[in-house]
């Protein structure tokens, strides 16, 4: 193995209930099928570790059912938990709607892992490793407490560690005066189409793309994430490259963003070139949506089974690039 992939942020319980489609307004519907799974970076985590990186989850979890659950899910995926569990609270949960076209509608009430303080951050800093590669969301930077603490925590990352910013569907609550510092250390920032739209004000992707990369350090990378079409890479001082996508009948895609994340920071901490592991995310996402859950980024035997005879399977088959 070689840097670890550390979540600086949330894990919380996916409360998913499947639904035939959202009810109006004051309205209804039936479920046809529910359940209650880790989610949020669990995601992440989990897709970097089936591709064999360390994990480590350094956030917050609870004492009660939703973070028992947490921890015995780390647990059973083998991802370290690098904070001691608070004592006073539980585990925060998401309800997600899951509608007859895979499509996901969320509501989040948070818990511990919205509770972090000083001394829980300089436990974090004094763990981190110079390669390392360390996921930030925005659903910390845009809670009043952890917001200020992981914004100073993305500041003072040793040099070497790679940060990757990827700030959610709630970025444009995110207070500037946050995002701002974060963006500057930035080194992968990682979006979907609609988050690039609201950060940029641009309707073209590529133009997106190239207004993020105006916002980060002239070394840094964008990656903003198209679904079936795959994705847009914009190194330092390039211009956007489409990187294709995998397209695939989706059952789910609840998690979709987390696995190609996940699937990104691992192959890259592998030494593999940003392109292809942007390419081999797309596929990572693309295998997930076909499967149902949150967390069903693949293993690598069985990404490399989903890629077949691509050209991309040979090169990623082994735990280090090619």
């Amino acid at each position: 193995m070689s840097g670890r992939v550390v979540l600086a942020g949330n894990v919380i319980v996916d409360v998913v209930i499947e639904v035939p489609h959202l009810p109006e307004r004051g309205g209804d519907v039936i479920g046809t099928g529910t359940g209650a799974t880790p989610g949020g970076g669990f995601n992440t985590l989990v897709a970097a570790r089936r591709l064999d990186a360390e994990a480590v989850y350094a956030g917050l979890h609870g004492t009660g059912p939703y973070g028992e659950l947490v921890r015995k899910a780390l647990a059973d995926e083998h991802i370290a938990a690098l904070l001691p569990a608070r004592t006073d609270r539980d585990s925060g949960f998401t309800v997600a709607l899951i509608d007859s076209g895979g499509e996901r509608t969320f509501v989040t009430s948070f818990g511990a892992e919205a509770t972090l303080d000083a001394a829980d951050t300089a436990a974090i800093t004094a763990d981190l490793c110079p390669d390392d590669l360390v996921q930030l969301s925005g659903y910390g930077l845009v809670l009043p407490g952890n917001g200020p603490l992981l914004s100073r925590l993305a500041a003072t990352l040793p040099s070497g560690a790679t940060l990757c910013l990827d700030p959610g569907p709630l970025v444009a609550d995110i207070p500037e005066s946050l995002l701002s510092p974060v963006l500057a250390r930035t080194d992968w920032l990682s979006v979907n189409a609609r988050e690039a739209r609201i950060m940029t004000g641009r309707d073209d992707l590529r133009d997106a793309a190239t207004a993020l990369g105006q916002r980060l350090a002239p070394e840094a990378g964008v990656l903003v994430r198209a679904d079936k079409d795959g994705c847009l890479l914009a190194t330092a001082g390039q211009l956007p490259t489409h990187v294709p996508g995998f397209p695939v009948t989706s059952v789910d895609s609840n998690g979709a963003g987390d696995a190609h994340t996940g699937a990104f920071l691992a192959l890259l901490g592998q030494g593999h070139d940003p392109f292809t592991a942007a390419h081999a995310a797309n596929a990572a996402a693309a295998y997930a949506v076909t499967q149902r859950g949150p967390a069903t980024a693949p293993s690598r035997t069985e990404l490399v089974e989903f890629l077949s005879d691509h050209p991309l399977a040979e090169k990623i088959a082994g735990p280090r690039a090619r």
